[in-house]
């Protein structure tokens, strides 16, 4: 590489400067204290794992977004994580195997072989909350209802809501009796959204005419919460799509009642992490974005690949994105700056400050610049034999 191009980062990674790094550790720690507030207890799952572990029950896709290597000592493969959620899976099940619902917390870099998306970083820092050993609607309605605190603490007050069940669709595809390659060939299709390819290969594949016009009608339902009685009234007499129907009108319904003003939007075919997860599906928009800002779901058969089924649900987000979509101004550290002095209390002084929670930055002699290029709204200045904190005028 040329001497030139030694500074240039990969495709999709970047460095983060002081001022973005301030905010994001300050949104980092305020996000943990809220998780904490909620008895969300903190873990640090490692960065490197062995493949078999990364990618334990979260099917292939995952896979593909991980980095490699071959570890030195046994030769075998390791990974770099591309999502924490699985890491967090397995230390429930296996690392602290408890009886009661567990709720665990975390916030880490996880790093991408590919951008998700056109453009996306690859180098992200994952913020989620995960809650296990509980099947019902009130863990999905907690998490739910923890996400959206998490997008009020982070300043992001525009929020839309997509919610679905996976289950419904693998309901309906179980009564199709299709071999494992057009399943994954209707998957693609419905991913797609592709309405005349849908037509065509349940025409070719679906002989059963009544289960042919579910599949045709699965497409049409999506909009707003009233889409779930249409549902109901279209496939709600097979007994397990039912129960998912009436699983999503219970977190609408207190949904709507806690928070009058958000944005819901149903989609019954909605298939966001299709193969592992195992019920209710949610992602958070925000106006001008075109990409989920947060997302989750519950995910009940993951902790057995590690010897513990435990129901579980939970969701995430990028913190650099929280920053990024922030409808507030970012705001300076501020702090009192000491310009170089003899006086032998200077150090003793800055001390006492920090202590008390100031930041304190002292001055290095023949520094170029003083307060404010610093940084510092204020200064410590010796005056009449004491000390004395003087605002600096722009």
């Amino acid at each position: 590489m040329a001497r030139a191009e030694q500074w240039l980062l990969p495709d999709g990674v970047e460095e983060i400067l002081p001022e973005k790094a301030a905010r994001i550790e300050r949104l980092r720690r305020n996000l943990l204290d809220l998780y904490a507030s909620w008895g969300y207890e903190l873990v640090f799952p490692p960065m490197l794992e062995y493949m078999e572990s990364l990618h334990t029950g979260v099917g292939s896709d995952l896979a593909l977004q991980t980095f490699s290597i071959t570890d030195q000592f046994s030769g075998r493969q390791m990974g770099l994580r591309a999502d924490i959620t699985p890491q967090v899976a397995r230390i429930d099940a296996h690392g602290l195997n408890r009886d009661v619902p567990v709720r665990l917390c975390y916030a880490g870099t996880v790093l991408h072989a590919k951008p998700a998306a056109l453009g996306a970083s690859r180098s992200l820092i994952q913020i989620g909350a995960e809650l296990y050993g509980h099947g019902g609607l009130e863990s999905d309605i907690e998490i739910i209802r923890l996400m959206i605190e998490s997008l009020r603490e982070s300043s992001i007050e525009h929020i839309h809501l997509d919610l679905g069940h996976v289950g419904i669709y693998r309901s309906l595809v179980k009564l199709a009796e299709l071999s494992d390659e057009q399943e994954r060939e209707l998957f693609d299709i419905y991913q797609r959204k592709a309405a005349a390819e849908l037509d065509v290969f349940l025409e070719e594949n679906i002989p059963d005419g009544n289960l042919r016009d579910k599949l045709l009608g699965l497409k049409t339902l999506s909009g707003g919460p009233e889409v779930l009685d249409q549902a109901q009234s279209m496939l709600g007499m097979l007994s397990d799509v039912s129960l998912a129907i009436a699983d999503m009108k219970g977190i609408v319904e207190k949904l709507q009642s806690q928070y009058p003003d958000l944005e819901l939007y149903i989609d019954c075919s909605e298939l966001r992490g299709y193969h592992y997860h195992t019920g209710v599906v949610f992602a958070a928009y925000t106006p001008g974005v075109g990409r989920a800002i947060a997302k989750g779901g519950r995910y009940d058969h993951l902790g057995e690949k590690f010897g513990r089924a435990r129901p579980a649900t939970g969701f995430s987000a990028d913190l650099k994105d929280l920053i990024t979509l922030a409808e507030t101004d970012s705001e300076s550290l501020g702090g009192i700056f000491v310009p170089p002095s003899d006086e032998v209390s200077c150090e003793g002084e800055a001390r006492k400050l920090r202590k008390q929670g100031h930041r304190v930055v002292m001055g290095l002699p023949g520094q170029e610049g003083g307060a404010l290029a610093m940084d510092c709204t204020k200064e410590l200045v010796f005056e009449a034999g004491s000390w004395t904190i003087k605002v600096v005028e722009a």
